[in-house]
């Protein structure tokens, strides 16, 4: 069973019909036990950096994903779930829940032509090999809605890049925990693809 995180901000339906498709088990939830219980854990999120870790924190989850990370419990955070992964963003004040090292910095273009934000189909490229990607050939896309974009201090956790103006970062990854910038829940069969791969990992998994 996979546990998608009820926080007040997510695309938290979407998800889980995609899982319900692929035939495995979720449940939308904030109860601690049946977060610790689960096989794994999708962190969902839109919105603010600031308002995502202050609902994490008033909800008591923030250290629950923190254990669990540490326990080897796969995680997948989506969107702002991707960017509450890191350490900090200069969209807020508050740290992160820093299981993976990286910043979060805002899109800044000089061409007037490219959007804030980033908005809609893109194509990504895979950095490394990974289980997440497992299976994923030809050309990849994915739907995007951000303003901010990770900034790894080490390239191993970098596992795929998007070009938007600049290559940045779209998905990361360290050890059992591994997010993506971009909404799988929106990306059609790309989407089903990369969530069957996470549910494989989960059901892999001896936490």
């Amino acid at each position: 069973m996979i546990a998608i995180l009820d926080y007040g901000l997510g695309n938290l339906g979407s998800i889980s019909n995609m899982l319900k498709v692929i035939g495995e088990k979720c449940k939308i939830t904030n109860n601690v036990e049946i977060i610790r219980r689960a096989d794994g854990i999708i962190l969902p999120g839109v919105g603010a950096f600031d308002a995502g870790m202050n609902k994490l924190i008033d909800s008591g989850i923030a250290d629950v994903i923190k254990d669990e990370a540490n326990r080897g419990k796969p995680i997948l955070g989506i969107c702002l779930g991707m960017q509450l992964l890191g350490t900090r963003s200069e969209e807020g004040t508050l740290p992160g829940l820093s299981l993976i090292p990286f910043e979060c910095k805002k899109f800044s273009f000089e061409d007037k032509s490219l959007k804030i934000p980033h908005m809609g189909w893109d194509i990504v490229e895979f950095k490394q090999h990974h289980p997440l990607l497992d299976g994923l050939s030809g050309l990849q896309r994915y739907y995007f809605v951000h303003s901010y974009y990770a900034v790894c201090e080490d390239q191993d956790n970098v596992l795929m890049t998007c070009d938007y103006g600049i290559e940045f970062t779209c998905s990361v990854v360290k050890d059992n925990v591994m997010g993506v910038q971009f909404h799988p829940e929106k990306s059609h069969d790309f989407g089903l693809g990369l969530l069957s791969n996470f549910v494989k990992i989960c059901n892999h998994n001896n936490v």
